[in-house]
């Protein structure tokens, strides 16, 4: 710990790159789960193939991932971020499908039943009844994004992953720990942020 107390200017830029990186990806993430995790969940025939393929992927170790990615992306953040977004897609997809399936129908019947167009009943009311759920699948994605790019610094993607492989070929055990408390903390800091909102969004029951 005394080496992060020492060097805090030396890690911050590690930390502001993780930090980049994570966000990056998560919001590139999303732009792809949303309507695949919507799909999902309003057509059965698709749910087997979506998931079993996300399934697929998300079994595949980083490293491997990274190895095969490599050849036809190059080292550096774009792979790094293909990367990570592919790893967050089983987890976002799957809860927002899941937070979909289950708005109670009879709500559904009742909007229509207020004439509501099918545009409507996505934006007013199941958008807004799936959102808890869904910002508890990003919190478990964001968390796992943060740790999984870890690796991205074996690629020359930057981040808390490079104080740490620098630690390792130097034998320098500060710069090791430095780095694994640091990306711990900002595991511990998203997951406790994305809580709150969660908390926030929950509908409150009287």
């Amino acid at each position: 710990m005394s080496y992060l107390f020492r060097n805090f200017d030396k890690v911050m830029p590690f930390f502001w790159e993780h930090l980049s990186l994570t966000f990056t990806s998560l919001l590139i993430a999303l732009c792809i789960a949303l309507p695949l995790g919507f799909l999902t969940a309003k057509f059965r025939k698709l749910q087997t193939p979506i998931t079993g393929v996300l399934g697929i992927i998300y079994t595949i170790p980083s490293m491997a991932l990274y190895a095969a990615l490599i050849p036809y992306t190059g080292l550096g953040t774009t792979t790094a971020m293909i990367g990570l977004v592919a790893y967050a897609q089983m987890i976002l997809v799957r809860n927002i499908a899941a937070a979909i399936k289950g708005i109670d129908p009879m709500m559904i019947e009742a909007a229509k039943g207020m004439g509501m167009s099918k545009g409507q009943i996505v934006a007013k009311i199941e958008l807004p009844l799936a959102v808890p759920v869904v910002i508890a699948g990003i919190r478990v994605a964001t968390v796992s994004i943060i740790s999984i790019g870890t690796v991205a610094a074996w690629i020359g993607a930057g981040g808390l992953g490079r104080l740490i492989y620098q630690g390792l070929n130097h034998d320098h055990t500060g710069k090791i720990v430095a780095g694994t408390v640091t990306i711990a903390i900002l595991a511990i800091a998203a997951d406790l942020l994305f809580r709150a909102i969660e908390k926030i969004l929950s509908p409150r029951t009287h």
